[in-house]
């Protein structure tokens, strides 16, 4: 499994990959038209337009298939501590149960890590036990937003940068 950075040509293949619309009550709304991807990415690949905010986007690519099969992300800004990222993933329904979330979250942990980042939320829906399993090393904690969980995992002391 790799992770490359998200591309505005990757939409028509990521279209057919989370075409599903199993996974929607968790995530909200429906499967994205291709068209309707190529315009959403368009806008990830831009940027925030906040300077103190940086979105990082990455599809999954699965080498022994050599296919793209889902994409994390995070969106990463100040905070009184240091850098704190917000983090989400999804897999294509084909792919999941094979570790794939699993691996590229941790991925996308370690590499935040490892650029400084002091700490990574992500927001997971109580039913969804799927997403709580993939939650690379992140905890629960009491707070609640959207009616969904914030877990938490502090990767950085305050002040201190990754190695």
């Amino acid at each position: 499994m790799d992770l490359a950075l998200l591309l505005l040509e990757h939409a028509e293949e990521m279209a057919g990959v989370l075409d599903d619309p199993a996974p929607h009550p968790f995530t909200g709304g429906a499967p994205d038209t291709p068209q309707a991807l190529r315009s959403r990415y368009l806008r990830m690949t831009a940027g925030s337009p906040d300077p103190d905010v940086v979105w990082l986007n990455w599809v999954i690519r699965l080498r022994d298939e050599d296919r793209l099969t889902g994409t994390v992300q995070a969106t990463a800004g100040p905070s009184a501590d240091g850098p704190v990222a917000e983090i989400a993933w999804v897999v294509g329904t084909s792919w999941q149960g094979r570790g794939i979330a699993s691996e590229a979250a941790r991925g996308l942990v370690g590499r935040l890590g490892r650029q400084g980042v002091h700490a990574v939320v992500a927001h997971i829906h109580p039913e969804h036990a799927a997403s709580a399993a993939v939650a690379a090393g992140l905890a629960p904690t009491s707070e609640w937003q959207d009616g969904e969980i914030r877990w938490r995992r502090v990767l950085n002391a305050p002040g201190r940068s990754g190695s």
